[in-house]
């Protein structure tokens, strides 16, 4: 029986024989701005001298709206601790840390683990990589392995090719119109077949950045020979390693794809599962069109959007922004003309970063419909709570921008691609090589606040009960006003639940901590881990919730808070805001059995934990910093 791509690779690395939970040894990490803050404060608490990575890479990218000095007090901090530990560091401006990485470090067959969920964009290029919290990127930088469930693999075999007018975007939409928002968790997805042969670096790297956004734990395409031209045309040749399934390789599902079926579609408010096909949605007036994101912000997609706009002018009642992937990118788009031409149709050409992604700047007007080409429209995310976000794809966006609706892409007519550059404009002055020195804190580096032991005997209010898929904006939103209190634990968790629940962080605080109860999906989207950071220092121990998302999970087991599941999803409706939850003697039950029983209001109601004997011992700990400082 023949292997799979991961398969291979997860043999490569691995470094134990359990065939439930598998360790991992990580040859790459890439931190960010708005999680590298804690990332490096937690890698500092365990008193490593260097990294033991092959490569680490710090990015600037979310926080760069510096309308306070605390943006740019992390970032100076980042960029000394980076220096000192020996992290090569891309400065503010310089692009996106996943498109950044792609075209600069991201190597075959090689693991990567990254403090933001779509750090699976690397899987475009053969690489397997992982998203996850930032404590788990620090311990990886420390040498330490990642632990995790061994997943499944689904198989998706692609044929034929993409019809004019349809994009990678579309792919990956299609997907999510199939499995939904959950039907990836616990599975990485590998593709093969022949239709991977027609699709480029940046189109395999779309469609596995929103892997994210099926909740699954990787995404990965073969390395091949278009990978090999990819790595050549960036000036690192001797970086390819080829990389293919056996022709006899199993999976543990397959999903067919026929690409000549798939039509332009769009993910519609609030949710990237909501697929209609734009054909059903069009004409909806639209005020805001953004094309970027480490999804759609690479050279081909975005010189092919300025082919697109030659000699036309946007609707004069719509606003469309331009962000560039990366300063390789915006400098090929000055030397071929594009940028002119994004400037002559009337396009705003915003700075190389995450940028309206993450509802830094660009928040649409009330009530106000922006159509973009994403990976998330979550309520809320772009910085207008009642804003509707549309996602699509390169085409649709350009049509849209230019009629003032929501538009098929065939009004554009047939308009060739361009062809993908066979070199590319290579300028890395603006990632810093370490030079060691001393670390720089501005007043907002605060300590990192430390969890305590399990108690034994567990008795709180439920502070507040949720439905499905609580995302980790609903938990701890982003945005301009909240992202630059990453290194401040104390100040951000003020707005823990604060979209659904403005009194939570103080209810909380008066009642000495309490429990979470949700839904299922529980944490689905990004990796922060100010989502789990947050509510523990808040005094939250436990989330009952009917499943959650995987990152996210890990994260609470990270800072402490036990994960439990309710035995009979019907209990659910049994549990009410304010009723107090009681359990007893749970850590000894925790080691003993799966199943824990509760008291819920004097009544006893049964819970069930899916932790291994490793996790148990980190939430007994009080968390994993807490149990690694005990080990080391």
């Amino acid at each position: 029986m023949g292997l799979s791509i991961c398969e291979k690779i997860i043999s490569k690395h691995l470094l134990n024989d359990d065939s439930e939970y598998i360790k991992l040894k990580i040859d790459q990490t890439l931190t960010q701005d708005a999680t590298g803050t804690m990332a490096f404060l937690q890698f500092e608490a365990l008193n490593c001298e260097k990294v033991e990575t092959e490569l680490s890479v710090s990015y600037i990218d979310h926080n760069t709206l510096q309308t306070t000095s605390n943006n740019a007090n992390d970032h100076e901090y980042l960029r000394t601790a980076a220096s000192k530990y020996g992290v090569k560091h891309s400065l503010c401006g310089n692009g996106i840390c996943h498109q950044i990485h792609l075209e600069r470090f991201a190597k075959p067959t090689k693991t990567l683990l990254g403090s933001d969920s779509h750090t699976p964009n690397a899987g475009g290029i053969g690489m397997l990589a992982f998203g996850a919290g930032g404590l788990d990127v620090a311990l990886a930088m420390a040498g330490m392995p990642i632990i995790m469930k061994k997943p499944k693999i689904t198989g998706v075999k692609l044929s034929n090719k993409l019809n004019s007018h349809v994009g990678a975007k579309d792919i990956m939409l299609y997907i999510l119109s199939i499995l939904g928002v959950k039907g990836g968790v616990g599975h990485i997805l590998e593709y093969f077949g022949d239709g991977v042969l027609s699709l480029d670096i940046f189109e395999r790297a779309t469609i596995t950045n929103m892997g994210a956004e099926l909740g699954a734990t990787s995404s990965i395409f073969p390395s091949d020979e278009t990978t090999k031209k990819f790595l050549t045309a960036q000036g690192r040749g001797e970086d390819y390693i080829e990389s293919l399934p056996d022709t006899d390789a199993v999976y543990d599902r397959v999903l067919e794809l026929d690409l000549s079926t798939i039509e332009p579609l769009a993910a519609t408010p609030h949710s990237p599962g909501n697929i209609s096909k734009v054909s059903d949605v069009e004409g909806i007036k639209v005020d805001q069109v953004c094309i970027g994101s480490c999804t759609n912000s690479s050279y081909p997609d975005l010189s092919y959007a300025a082919k697109l706009l030659d000699g036309k002018k946007i609707h004069p009642n719509l606003s469309l922004t331009i962000s560039c992937g990366s300063r390789q990118v915006f400098m090929m788009l000055s030397d071929d003309g594009s940028l002119k031409k994004f400037i002559k149709a009337g396009a705003r050409i915003l700075e190389c970063a995450c940028g309206p992604c993450i509802g830094m700047g660009q928040s649409p007007k009330s009530g106000g419909v922006s159509v973009r080409t994403f990976n998330r429209n979550f309520k809320g995310r772009s910085g207008t709570e009642d804003a509707q976000i549309f996602l699509c794809g390169i085409e649709t966006a350009i049509a849209t921008a230019l009629t003032g609706k929501l538009t098929h892409p065939q009004f554009l007519g047939e308009v060739e691609k361009p062809l993908v550059p066979t070199t590319y404009s290579l300028d890395d002055s603006m990632i810093l090589e370490p030079m060691g020195g001393e670390i720089i804190r501005g007043p907002n580096i605060k300590a990192l606040p430390l969890n305590t032991e399990l108690p034994q005997n567990i008795s709180k209010k439920v502070l507040i009960k949720l439905g499905d898929d609580i995302t980790t904006d609903d938990i701890m939103p982003a945005g301009s006003k909240i992202l630059p209190l990453r290194s401040n634990i104390p100040e951000i968790s003020n707005y823990v639940f604060e979209k659904i629940d403005i009194n939570f962080s103080q209810k909380a605080l008066d009642s000495g901590g309490g429990i979470i109860v949700a839904g299922q999906n529980y944490g689905q989207g990004s990796s922060r881990e100010h989502a789990a950071l947050a509510p523990m220092y808040l005094g939250v121990k436990i989330v009952i919730a009917k499943s959650f998302a995987r990152i996210h999970r890990t994260n609470l087991i990270n800072f402490g808070i036990l994960p439990l599941i309710f035995h009979d999803e019907k209990d659910f409706e049994k549990i009410s805001l304010g009723i107090t939850v009681s359990f007893d003697d749970i850590g000894r039950k925790l080691t003993k059995s799966t199943d824990i029983e509760g008291i819920v209001g004097g009544e006893k109601m049964l819970f069930t934990h899916d932790l291994s004997p490793y996790e148990i011992d980190v939430i007994k700990a009080g968390g994993l910093l807490n149990y690694t400082r005990n080990q080391l």
